[in-house]
């Protein structure tokens, strides 16, 4: 079958309100003023870590950047799913992809509260792996986990899609390369729109990735 693998943050969770609630408590704990949730959202795609140093950078905090992910942690670990969702439609989109491909989660975020979120929200088992910020591998947009789905999957770069909705998503499925898709309902979208090329497959809602998987399959049949 072939392989799709999903972006977490911003493709199938909104999880803005939650990762912005964390940063924006770990900055007022050390006397900063909170920001936007706009703001905390264009920082996020890079993993945890990044997140942390930007947004005590965009506050003017200068804090050991170890001790500062580590609370971050513990904040973000508290509100998990206190405002995350799924996007609407998600749930369905995936059930049906379920059933032409087989299903992958490949995120920046790190492994053990991408688990939990997925569970949380009662995905988790339609995936057949899940690879997070913190594995063995570099992150994104280094094209090495990715490839471990493929091969784990038994696919190549002909029946693998890359759904995402950043610039970090398109640089990694380009880097791959295989084909993308990238979610313009995403948080991340802005990102990833002055890198467009103009051949990239664009969703503008979780409905579409249905059609799109379907589409992609059938021209793969064909040929």
């Amino acid at each position: 079958m072939p392989l799709v693998v999903f972006d977490l943050d911003g493709t199938l969770i909104d999880s803005r309100r939650d990762l912005a609630d964390a940063a924006n408590a770990l900055i007022v704990e050390h006397g900063g003023a909170p920001r936007s949730v706009e703001e905390i959202s264009s920082m996020v795609g890079e993993g945890a870590a990044l997140l942390v140093a930007r947004a005590l950078k965009a506050s003017g905090l200068e804090i050991d950047p170890r001790s500062a992910l580590a609370r971050f942690l513990e904040l973000y670990d508290e509100r998990l799913l206190a405002h995350t969702r799924l996007y609407d439609g998600t749930r369905e989109a995936l059930g049906e992809i379920a059933a032409m491909a087989k299903l992958a989660v490949l995120t920046n975020k790190p492994q053990r509260p991408t688990d939990r979120i997925l569970e949380g929200l009662g995905i988790g088992p339609i995936f057949d792996r899940v690879i997070g910020g913190d594995s063995p591998f570099p992150r994104k947009p280094d094209p090495a986990a990715l490839h471990h789905l493929m091969t784990t999957a038994g696919s190549g770069i002909d029946d693998t899609m890359l759904i995402g909705d950043s610039a970090i998503d398109l640089r990694t499925a380009r880097a791959a390369p295989v084909r993308v898709c990238l979610v313009r309902y995403g948080f991340g979208f802005r990102s990833a729109d002055p890198e467009l090329r103009g051949d990239e497959l664009i969703a503008n809602s979780p409905a579409d990735l249905v059609n799109i998987v379907r589409r992609a399959i059938s021209s793969d049949a064909s040929h």
